[in-house]
């Protein structure tokens, strides 16, 4: 080959091949780092489940020990009596139920309807509206604490459950949530409701809702969870045992001498989580489905 200069010059030396993937390797390789993932994931988040669950069954003496010693030399069920007996955890549990059951029902209703009017009513400045609630989601609720701790005291409503409710009834994830939902409804399906008639009553509950069940249970499902594991607002609110919730009563369970017996606190615990992990695991389908389907309009 002649350069440019007119001189002559040898061929090219040959590269080698390169070894390439198939398709097939490359999608295998990619699966084994997703089960890796999942694998680490999974274990991050069970080991300490297992740490409670197994503690809840020590002795104390086995607990303290160090190295830590993972399973019980001997088994302690009386560790799940001391945990019901020694403070009124059963009104600690009535009272998170009621707290959560009020709070559940008032945020699913809220943000149902406000999401329900910020996409299919029509009036002045509800982008505004939007942006406002957007905001909401931005603020840690923990900003709030003293101003709102300020007005509940001068209203007389520590120690009430309305003390502990109406600062906690703000409703903007599921507003956001529910909202993208909605948009996400074919907009063909609105139209023929209201040709055929069909009210903002009757559209909302023979219509929308009905194409929202999933998303409402994924809504109700993380609402009920949050609202259950609520620790520092009924932590300031509550200093009668009558109105305290079971994250609050779990703090009580401390010995005397100073030292926490962690096998009662343990199995306390255990106890606290099992409703709320009975719910997610019935319903978790439905959350995936409902979390997703506002992912991609139409």
């Amino acid at each position: 080959m002649l350069t440019s200069r007119g001189g002559a010059t040898g061929p090219n030396p040959v590269r080698g091949d390169r070894s390439t993937m198939s398709p097939a390797t490359r999608r295998r390789l990619a699966d084994a780092c997703g089960y890796a993932a999942m694998a680490l994931v999974l274990i991050v988040i069970a080991l300490p489940l297992v740490w409670i669950l197994l503690a809840s069954l020590k002795d104390r003496s086995e607990i303290y020990v160090q190295p830590a010693v993972w399973w019980p030399s001997t088994w302690r069920p009386e560790n799940y009596v001391e945990a019901t007996t020694s403070v009124p955890f059963w009104t600690y549990l009535r009272n998170s139920v009621i707290v959560t059951g009020i709070l559940g029902v008032a945020k699913f209703v809220l943000g149902v309807l406000s999401a329900y009017g910020l996409v299919f009513l029509r009036f002045p400045g509800k982008n505004i509206v939007f942006v406002v609630i957007i905001a909401a989601l931005m603020v840690p609720n923990q900003i709030t604490v003293i101003t709102n701790y300020a007005l509940v005291a001068q209203l007389g409503l520590r120690n009430t459950f309305i003390g502990i409710i109406l600062p906690l009834a703000g409703v903007a994830f599921g507003t956001f949530l529910m909202r993208n939902h909605f948009l996400s409804i074919p907009p063909e399906i609105i139209e023929a409701a209201r040709m055929d008639g069909a009210g903002h009553f009757r559209l909302l509950t023979r219509v929308v809702l009905p194409l929202s069940i999933p998303t409402m249970v994924a809504f109700a499902t993380i609402t009920l969870v949050n609202e259950w594991n609520e620790y520092l607002w009924p932590f300031l609110m509550a200093d009668d045992s009558t109105v305290a919730t079971l994250p609050v009563g779990l703090t009580l369970l401390q010995n005397s001498d100073g030292l926490t017996n962690w096998g009662p606190v343990m199995a306390a615990t255990v106890l606290a989580m099992l409703p709320m992990l009975i719910l997610f695991l019935a319903l978790q389908r439905h959350m995936i489905k409902g979390l997703t389907s506002g992912a991609v309009k139409g």
